[in-house]
């Protein structure tokens, strides 16, 4: 697979975005609107000229501020699908795909299963059918290098999860350099390799989702990954454990070593909850705020903290607002962020 490096810096209206990226994968940038996503693929597609610095798809330069090497777009081999698919709407789906290149046309109407569609209008489509329209525009001038903008963003929730799981499946078929930029992170973890949280122009943290989720570099990239974020302080550490306080009330133990002030990070998905505790394994109790259901999960809100359960233990616990339970998490799901590092993150999304 081909290697797409970037390295550049591009003044924008209310920060410097500074972005160093090497992409041989299916990789995700995922932030909250007016990050600089976009303007990251407008800067490798050609669109959009950077103050410095240098963009390369193996040996071919396409960017190079000190050598003063501008490629255009179109002597960049770039795929591009725009967000909402960007489809001429007075065209066929022949004549849209056409539209890229014609050598490959009828090979990627059949790939992508559109050959019958061929005389269609785009307002004559579903959301998935103009999905794979506007991928075969983008691969039918045979690029070395896929870039997708909000691929997901103009469905529906009903029709988002097969077409995202659609999508998932043709990216790692074609086998090349693909960068997804999305504000939703499931998004981002459903089609991506690995996933660069991105905000105010910086990018946090670039990793496996694994790395992500047990490694935040940050107090931004951990709540953007769903976490919550309970202020304390270490008051110890004894038998490889690290006892905090929170400033909330109660306390929790982490296997992480930190000291001074600190964020805890919890996943919904690693709390449990029960009526009665023992105590073992944290000194928090909470009262139940909210309770949403969603199939067979049920996410309930604990004021500063959220848990996720299935709904028969959601049931089987009797829970419902005002009840009060012992919130209990295993010390290697507590993330410790100490608080100066947190205070340096932006807004949260």
């Amino acid at each position: 697979m081909a290697l797409l490096t970037a390295d550049f810096t591009l003044p924008r209206r209310h920060f410097e975005l500074a972005l160093a990226l090497r992409l041989d994968g299916i990789v995700a940038l995922a932030g909250p609107s007016g990050a600089g996503k976009s303007s990251v693929l407008e800067v490798i597609a050609g669109l959009t000229r950077p103050a410095r610095g240098r963009v390369a798809l193996d040996d071919e330069v396409w960017f190079d501020s000190q050598r003063r090497v501008n490629r255009a777009p179109d002597r960049r081999r770039v795929g591009i699908v725009f967000q909402e698919y960007a489809l001429f709407p007075h065209m066929s789906v022949r004549e849209n795909v056409a539209y890229g290149g014609r050598a490959r046309l009828d090979e990627l109407l059949e790939r992508f299963r559109i050959a019958h569609l061929s005389e269609a209008r785009p307002d004559e489509l579903s959301g998935g059918e103009r999905q794979r329209v506007a991928l075969a525009r983008a691969l039918v001038r045979d690029p070395g290098v896929l870039l997708l903008d909000e691929p997901l963003s103009a469905l529906d929730a009903y029709t988002k999860t097969a077409v995202r799981a659609e999508l998932a499946t043709l990216l790692r078929e074609l086998a090349l350099p693909t960068l997804v930029v999305t504000h939703d992170y499931a998004d981002a973890v459903a089609l991506a390799d690995s996933v660069g949280v991105i905000a105010g122009g910086h990018l946090r943290q670039l990793g496996s989702v694994e790395q992500l989720l047990r490694r935040p570099a940050d107090a931004f990239v951990a709540r953007f990954t769903g976490a919550s974020l309970l202020a304390g302080c270490v008051v110890g550490r004894s038998g490889g454990l690290t006892e905090v306080a929170l400033e909330s009330g109660g306390w929790l133990y982490s296997t992480d070593e930190a000291a001074g002030a600190v964020d805890v990070a919890i996943h919904p998905w690693e709390v449990t909850l029960s009526r009665d505790g023992d105590g073992s394994e944290s000194g928090l109790r909470a009262t139940v705020t909210t309770l949403l259901v969603v199939g067979g999960q049920t996410r309930v809100g604990l004021g500063l903290l959220e848990a996720e359960l299935p709904s028969a233990s959601a049931a089987a616990l009797g829970l419902q607002p005002a009840v009060v339970v012992h919130v209990h998490v295993e010390p290697a799901a507590v993330r410790l962020i100490p608080r100066d590092h947190a205070r340096s993150s932006p807004t949260s999304p």
